[in-house]
């Protein structure tokens, strides 16, 4: 059987005659040509990171953030196609909302995480639509502790201690095993988190890109916040300093 679409992939409600669906497939590779994403499980929180390609000189930094504020206490990463993660992280934060006017309670990052799996798996099921380009990292803290979550474009979902999305996902995978992540603190891995998205990049050797990191657990109160911006420029001078010794 041909391994391409060959008239099965003009519909996200199509079967091709071996069991795939090569429009999520198309949506999976969209992401794989991004880029990485990773998130950190720690014993006291939640890091993540992500390498934003720059593809302009002209571009602002600091803007067309691929990291957002889902609640105060839920971030969300995402890699491949821009637009349709700022849409589930609208879409994150509209469950989120309802969550709170239904039960007097913020939204515990499982519950939201199911609910945005099932939006995008329904983008799965219709003709007239097509599954979001985009995988998205979240990560959360509450009562019961830090979560990181990873939403595929098929709509499935999975809990994980470190988690990588995007291109260089292989290599950051094979990092994050290294690492021991429950005995790491939350500013630990922000060192750890800035050590591997360089090592990725340069591994890729793709052009410009723009460091993007956040955290949440006990060093920010529960609160999802931006690192520090001292923390940051250390981390990124740390993370130079071991790609030159990895060299």
């Amino acid at each position: 059987m041909t391994s391409i679409g060959t008239g099965y992939d003009l519909s996200a409600s199509t079967y091709s005659p071996d069991g795939r669906i090569f429009q999520v497939e198309y949506a999976n590779k969209a992401v794989e040509n991004s880029g990485t994403a990773i998130g950190l499980r720690v014993k006291d929180g939640v890091v993540l990171a992500v390498e934003k390609l720059v593809h302009s000189k002209l571009l602002v930094p600091e803007t067309n953030r691929r990291i957002q504020t889902i609640d105060r206490h839920i971030g969300l990463a995402s890699s491949g196609l821009l637009a349709d993660g700022r849409h589930l992280a609208n879409r994150a934060r509209d469950e989120a909302a309802n969550y709170i006017d239904t039960w007097r309670a913020p939204a515990p990052l499982k519950e939201l995480v199911d609910r945005v799996g099932g939006y995008i798996q329904a983008y799965t099921l219709y003709s007239s639509v097509r599954p979001f380009g985009c995988s998205t990292i979240l990560g959360g803290f509450d009562k019961t502790g830090p979560a990181l979550y990873v939403i595929e474009p098929s709509g499935i979902s999975y809990g994980y201690h470190g988690a990588a999305i995007g291109k260089g996902r292989q290599l950051a995978k094979t990092e994050l095993e290294k690492l021991k992540l429950a005995e790491l603190s939350a500013r630990e891995a922000v060192f750890e988190a800035a050590r591997i998205i360089y090592l990725v990049h340069e591994d890729a050797k793709e052009k410009e890109f723009e460091l993007e990191m956040s955290w949440i657990g006990d060093e920010t109160n529960g609160i999802h916040r931006p690192v520090p911006k001292d923390l940051f420029v250390e981390a990124e001078q740390k993370a130079k300093e071991s790609l030159e010794n990895f060299e």
